[in-house]
């Protein structure tokens, strides 16, 4: 009798190329919460700022050319047989590796507030990366439209922003206090508008004069219309607006010579200091934030003073450190 047939070879499965797109936008998400919270790799090498930032430059480089060739392959029929997909999708997720690894590579001694502006670039990447790989297996073999190209231009916008990070720690922390004056100088002129015009909420409402006699308070107010109390400031909330002003205005000044002070006398081996200096100054911004829309009707009088005391104290501790 013949002996039973040998068996068969294994025949690897090939996975259809919109399934591999699948896996790698799922893949890519996967590494953004390591980035949010990743320390610095430990290494005995001595750290060279200017290989770093060529080859974070370079990196940022790579992936925006990966971004434009799997739009391009992806954007048109036919689509790329599962081996050419395997190869595109196995260069995207080493770029992304790649430029991932260079952020890991920055030593936190050389500032936390340096390390967040490249982390945070490094996320805008890899996270538009993912997002663009998303838009291209849910639409594949079509020209790129509106959706493509607005995820296509994140990665491409976010690669661009990376020359531009400031190269250590005391330009990183200039960077920030600029932004958080900026913040609180919006809020502040917000302020001042509201102030001008009285009613916050002015145009927002139906003309409710010609129903007057058809509507009581009562009725309103059980329909779930504002009241004026709801909707204008008292003479007392008024004179509770004008110290508030003036408490926005000084954390603006604030804000302002603490930048000056750091850039006139901040040194850059002066790490673990503007660090400190600027958590304490990203603390202002919102405080003011929540001053600002507690002075909206209708007022809580304990509110406003509760954040003002907030502010006043976030101030204090701010000046303290500088």
């Amino acid at each position: 009798m013949a002996s039973a047939a040998a068996p068969t070879a294994a025949v690897p499965t090939v996975v259809p190329p919109l399934e591999q797109l699948r896996r790698l936008a799922v893949e890519l998400r996967l590494l953004l919460p390591g980035l949010r919270v990743g320390e610095a790799q430990e290494t005995t090498k001595e750290f060279n700022p200017e290989t770093f930032w060529r080859k974070l430059n370079e990196a940022a480089v790579n992936v925006a050319r990966e971004a434009t060739t799997l739009t391009e392959v992806f954007s048109r029929v036919p689509l790329p047989s599962p081996q050419e997909t395997k190869r595109f999708c196995e260069q995207v997720h080493a770029a992304i590796k790649a430029i991932t690894a260079v952020y890991y590579s920055l030593p936190k001694d050389r500032g936390i507030t340096l390390r967040k502006l490249v982390r945070n670039a490094t996320l805008d990447i890899v996270g538009g990366m993912a997002q663009l790989v998303d838009v291209l297996f849910i639409t594949p073999g079509q020209s790129p439209d509106s959706s493509d190209l607005i995820s296509y231009n994140s990665v491409w916008t976010a690669c661009q922003q990376v020359p531009r990070i400031p190269k250590d720690n005391k330009a990183a922390a200039l960077s920030m206090l600029t932004k958080s004056v900026d913040l609180v100088k919006d809020a502040h002129e917000e302020m001042e508008q509201a102030m001008e015009e009285c009613d916050p909420y002015c145009g927002l409402l139906n003309d409710t004069e010609d129903n007057s006699d058809s509507h009581s308070d009562e009725e309103d107010d059980r329909l779930g219309f504002p009241n004026n109390r709801d909707l204008y400031w008292s003479e007392e909330d008024q004179e509770l607006i004008i110290p508030c002003l003036a408490l926005v205005r000084a954390s603006k000044a604030c804000l302002k010579k603490i930048r000056i002070s750091v850039a006139e006398n901040g040194k850059k081996d002066q790490v673990a200091q503007l660090d400190d200096i600027v958590d304490i100054s990203d603390e202002i911004s919102p405080s003011v934030d929540d001053l600002a829309l507690s002075i909206y009707p209708p007022m809580c009088h304990l509110t406003v003073r509760i954040n003002s005391a907030k502010l006043v104290s976030v101030l204090k501790k701010a000046l303290e450190i500088t």
